[in-house]
């Protein structure tokens, strides 16, 4: 017996092969997402670190940061834009998340009738094209032709209407509003998936302990779905934090009125681009978009290496 597994350890072993054309699939999607992506990204930061000097691309450092948060004119147009970016950030986490956590949980009662077609219509919004919803809006709540005054005139409610898009107080509250309309669906897709992946011996337990309705979620589903809702508080502020389109489409490049709806994505194309008779300046525009990176790190990696860990223990 020993001599037999001498020669069973003294036997080479077999080599796995190796798995090539796993490399030749992957190449395709590298390199494209390398083309669009990875060295954009590098340019862009490169392009941050540089300005024109006599008609000449110089190494300046962080001098364009410096004049960034150090002059009064680019400051303020940075702080505000970044004060009205959390804003519309804080908004969708505490009125978008929520409703579409609400909608999903609505949507898993066994009973519900008509689930389907509640489901495609709520999700249908996420579909359009943001030029179309833009539009759509700011027919709705035009003060001259659109239908809101109408509609609010029907249930008594005409004395409330004002022109919130020309209004400085509540104009990035209603572009924010809208984009809500637009992306509930996903949060409520997303949590509804995480409701229906929860086993259904967990469900039994909790019926058999007498946990139902709106107690067993409460008490057992939500905790269980909680990696999914971190996942989605995460894309929310990655969205948020690259917005543009809608605020484009809604509000113009000027992010109007007196810049109360403008954001890091509007100040990005303002400065990048430049616009009526403000020119472009590509090196405080890469210098932003440099900003919205960081920023966007930041709050990804703080949500992965803290919030994520503290989380795991919910998962199956």
């Amino acid at each position: 017996m020993s001599d037999a597994l001498s020669v069973q350890e003294g036997q080479p072993t077999a080599r796995r092969p190796k798995r090539w054309h796993i490399l030749v699939f992957l190449l395709p999607a590298f390199l494209v997402y390398s083309a669009v992506m990875i060295l954009p990204l590098i340019e862009t930061l490169r392009l941050s670190l540089f300005n024109t000097v006599d008609g000449q691309s110089t190494f300046v450092g962080l001098a364009n940061f410096q004049t960034l948060f150090g002059e009064e004119r680019w400051a303020h147009d940075f702080w505000n834009a970044l004060k009205n970016n959390v804003i519309f950030f804080i908004i969708h986490m505490c009125v978008q998340n929520p409703i579409g956590v609400a909608l999903a949980a609505m949507l898993s009662i066994p009973k519900l009738r008509f689930v389907t077609f509640y489901r495609t219509a709520i999700f249908l919004p996420t579909l359009l094209s943001f030029v179309i919803v833009g539009f759509i809006w700011k027919l709705i709540l035009s003060p001259i032709w659109g239908v809101a005054p109408g509609m609010l005139d029907l249930v008594g409610l005409k004395s409330l209407f004002a022109p919130w898009l020309g209004k400085p107080g509540s104009a990035l509250i209603t572009v924010s509003l809208i984009s809500v309309w637009q992306y509930v669906g996903i949060p409520m897709m997303l949590i509804y998936a995480a409701l229906l992946n929860i086993p259904d011996e967990v469900i039994e337990a909790a019926e058999c302990d007498g946990i139902t309705g709106w107690s067993q979620f409460w008490k057992i589903k939500l905790p269980l779905i909680l990696p999914a809702i971190g996942i989605i508080s995460i894309l929310t502020f990655v969205g948020n934090f690259n917005a543009f389109d809608l605020v484009y489409t809604v509000q113009g490049a000027l992010a109007g009125p007196d810049g109360s709806t403008d954001i890091l994505g509007t100040l990005l194309y303002r400065t990048f681009f430049g616009f009526q008779l403000q020119l472009g300046d590509r090196s405080m525009g890469a210098t932003i978009a440099t900003v919205m990176f960081l920023i966007i790190l930041a709050g990804v990696s703080l949500y992965l290496f803290v919030i994520q860990r503290r989380m795991r223990r919910y998962q199956f």
